[in-house]
């Protein structure tokens, strides 16, 4: 790193310790520009970033096609609510839903993950007309009020305190604790299908579909958070009526993170069973649906689909998963497709500070030996190979 480098990468962390509130602990990385699966430092360092910063950039860094939607659009028209009809918002709904499984078939725009929890949960209670929602142990959901309150992770619950009432916990993959609570008063079940903070747990097939019946049988809603899981990360465009899951679809799939390229942006897709009890002022969001957002969701899943990355992220998860399988310091790896967590024998924590010295950002999590990987959707062959070269150097 140059004399000036270092001066700009002292300056920003000055900049902004002095006057943002903190947040997370961060990487001593100035982020000045991204391409693929690369972020590239204020000094020109490379880094390979394996994390997509959490799970966001799916179709890269800075795809041509999502740049180009954003840029011609922001030259028409940046922002105009819900109280006008917009071709741009009409045409990404479309494409979003055509490409769910079926029968979800209406869509909700909103802000983030969070906000797209609590509408999902809101919308239950609705329906109903109960008040409870059953999630579960080790399951994130957003750190809003009743999203964090029907969050079962460690340290994030006690930040929510006081909690909002009506939140209760089944043990994850454990169908016969779901049965025990779900009585009369619970309006939905609500889970991750894939645990990503909690260290990559995924339940059976069976699990899914258990859950697809008693929530049928008892006039609940079943509700799964997508936003990890959603478009494209596990080699579908959605678990909601894949392999993994036993072709369970739920009556709502909330998404954000990866839907719009980095443009922040949420989504609610339900049923026409679900949507024919929603009336006009039920649901509301001011920046929901703006025009910039819907071109990055229309670009995103047209990128996504036209460069065939569904079939990439199944590809390069079988090649790193044989690479790994080589490593003597991995006990497993979890997940499925891009929502990978590496599991050693011994603390992450340390490989991730090893390897980010080697230039390749990864994730830890709430368990303490996994390490997670959320990379970009486009990632090649070859950079699994440089990641485990690093990797192999780290851990020997």
């Amino acid at each position: 790193m140059t004399t000036k480098a270092a001066s700009l990468l002292e300056q920003t962390i000055a900049l902004e310790e002095r006057f943002q509130l903190a947040t997370y602990k961060k990487m001593p990385v100035v982020a000045e520009r991204g391409e693929g699966a690369w972020l590239y430092a204020s000094g020109g360092e490379r880094y390979l970033d394996l994390y997509g910063g959490h799970a966001v950039a799916a179709t890269g860094h800075c795809h041509p096609r999502v740049v180009s939607a954003l840029s011609e659009q922001a030259g028409r028209l940046l922002f105009y609510s819900n109280l006008v009809y917009s071709e741009v918002r009409a045409r990404a709904a479309e494409k979003l839903v055509r490409l769910a499984p079926a029968p979800l078939g209406k869509a909700f725009f909103c802000n983030s993950g969070t906000e797209a929890n609590e509408n999902a949960m809101r919308m239950a209670r609705i329906l109903t007309g109960r008040e409870r929602v059953i999630t579960f142990s080790g399951g994130f959901h957003g750190r809003t009020a009743d999203s964090i309150s029907a969050t079962f992770l460690g340290k994030y619950r006690e930040l929510g305190k006081p909690v909002v009432p009506g939140h209760i916990e089944a043990e994850f993959g454990d169908i016969e604790s779901v049965k025990k609570l779900a009585d009369e008063t619970v309006a939905a079940i609500m889970l991750e299908p894939i645990q990503s903070m909690a260290g990559v747990r995924q339940g059976p097939p069976e699990f899914y579909r258990e859950l697809r019946e008693v929530a049928s049988e008892r006039g609940q809603l079943l509700i799964y958070d997508e936003v990890q899981t959603g478009v494209g990360r596990t080699g579908d465009w959605f678990f909601a009526g894949s392999e993994a899951g036993d072709g369970v679809v739920p009556d709502i799939v909330t998404l954000a993170k990866a839907l719009g390229s980095g443009v922040p942006v949420g989504a609610c897709l339900v049923t026409e069973g679900v949507a024919s009890h929603i009336k006009e002022n039920d649901l509301g969001t001011t920046f929901g649906g703006g025009m910039l957002a819907m071109a990055a969701v229309q670009a995103t899943l047209e990128a996504i689909e036209e460069d065939g990355m569904l079939a990439n992220v199944r590809e390069v998860e079988s090649h790193l998963r044989e690479r790994l399988a080589q490593v003597p310091q991995v006990a497993r790896v979890r997940g499925k497709g891009f929502l990978l967590g590496i599991e050693f024998k011994e603390k992450a924590a340390p490989i991730h500070q090893a390897l980010l010295e080697q230039r390749i950002i990864t994730g830890t999590s709430s368990d303490p030996n996994v390490l997670r990987l959320l990379p970009p959707l486009c990632l090649k062959r070859e950079e699994i190979d440089l990641f485990m070269k690093a990797l192999k150097a780290v851990t020997s």
